[in-house]
């Protein structure tokens, strides 16, 4: 009610200011004072003649001219109420028109076609209403919704699980591909989603429960990609070098020519193959590996504990990153030596105390193979 009383008193304000120049009578501005000053001219000029202040042939010609001006100024004061008032008439009624009826139209205007009721909407929501349709937040909230109601949803737990995991929630990844897999039934890509989820949630370790998941999915469909790799990262994880690159270099022999995860298999087989990668010592690792390989198991056990060894030695003496100090930890435990694993996580923890990001990452990482205390 405030609103409409102020732009009310703005509105007459401002039609007032407009029409009252337009209201004054013509002989306001210009009134008929003129007639009675050129008279007191005229009588001055004589009076100075006869006081003989200016000569005869000056007053003469001084009257003339201030007769002429009383002439036309008498004239004019005759001729103004019958000529300008039609005009003058005619311009005010113009004036109150457009003054007066445009407010009036453009306020019935708007009560026809505005909202005077609608509140006021603070700038977020409108900017959040510009862009068109939910957002991904709310969206997902939606699905979520759904399936607080409906659990048994299976085909509403495989749409968001992959949403999850590219969140980076991966904790709700795997429960939503275990739901799917309960509901939806075993196949070899649920399988193996289930084992991605997994690893995911564990920062990049092939977890045991991950791995059985993997290896599931290879029973069911032998040529599946995703299982395939992920078995080979866990071979490389624990050690088997060998292992790893023989599965990476299968996959990348079947595969097409452009395939679009061609250039990830050939740098994981560089990694672990000496033979393809570049490197100082990868001729020497590579005739480690043949020689290993032709040994009795008693032989090969005593070299891979010599390389443990060696990377112990190492590690204790000039330190070393994260992946690293993970690396012996897991050549401990598949050289089945848990005390010799868990004596290496207090030495790793104790190298990275100056690092609370890189501890926090090498209990991450612990906790899939079971020596997070």
């Amino acid at each position: 009610m405030t609103l409409w009383f102020g732009l009310a008193l703005m509105t007459a304000a401002a039609v007032w200011a407009v029409l009252w120049p337009l209201a004054r009578r013509r002989s306001e501005l210009r009134s008929g004072s003129d007639v009675a000053v050129y008279r007191d001219q005229l009588a001055e000029i004589e009076r100075d003649r006869a006081a003989g202040s200016i000569g005869e042939h000056e007053a003469a010609s001084a009257q003339v001219e201030v007769s002429r001006r009383l002439i036309a100024a008498a004239d004019a004061q005759a001729a103004s109420p019958s000529a300008a008032a039609p005009a003058t008439w005619r311009r005010r009624a113009v004036a109150v028109v457009a003054l007066v009826l445009l407010p009036l139209g453009a306020a019935a205007f708007y009560l026809a076609l505005g909202s005077p009721s609608l509140p006021d909407q603070p700038l977020a929501p409108r900017l959040a209403a510009s862009h068109g349709g939910p957002s991904v937040d709310g969206l997902i909230a939606q699905v979520e919704d759904h399936l607080s109601r409906h659990p048994e949803d299976g085909r509403g737990w495989e749409v968001i699980a992959p949403v999850y995991l590219r969140l980076g929630r991966f904790d709700d990844a795997v429960k939503a591909r275990r739901n799917a897999l309960q509901l939806n039934g075993i196949t070899a890509e649920r399988e193996a989603a289930l084992g991605e989820a997994l690893v995911f949630a564990a920062n990049g370790v092939v977890t045991a429960e991950a791995k059985t998941a993997f290896e599931r999915a290879v029973a069911l469909d032998a040529n599946g990609v995703q299982a395939r790799y992920f078995l080979g990262l866990a071979a490389e994880q624990d050690g088997d070098r060998m292992q790893a690159a023989a599965t990476w270099r299968a996959l990348i022999e079947s595969a097409p020519p452009d395939a679009p995860w061609i250039d990830l298999l050939r740098r994981a087989l560089a990694r672990v193959d000496a033979s393809v990668a570049a490197g100082p010592g990868a001729g020497a690792e590579s005739s480690a590996e043949q020689a290993a390989s032709q040994s009795s198991p008693a032989q090969r056990n005593a070299m891979i504990q010599g390389m443990v060894e060696r990377l112990s030695e190492r590690l204790h003496r000039d330190g070393g990153d994260v992946e690293e100090w993970l690396r012996l930890v897991r050549s401990y435990m598949v050289l089945g030596q848990t005390d010799k694993a868990r004596a290496a996580v207090v030495d790793a923890r104790r190298a990275l105390a100056g690092d609370a990001t890189k501890l926090r990452r090498l209990d991450d990482l612990l906790r899939g193979l079971g020596l997070e205390g």
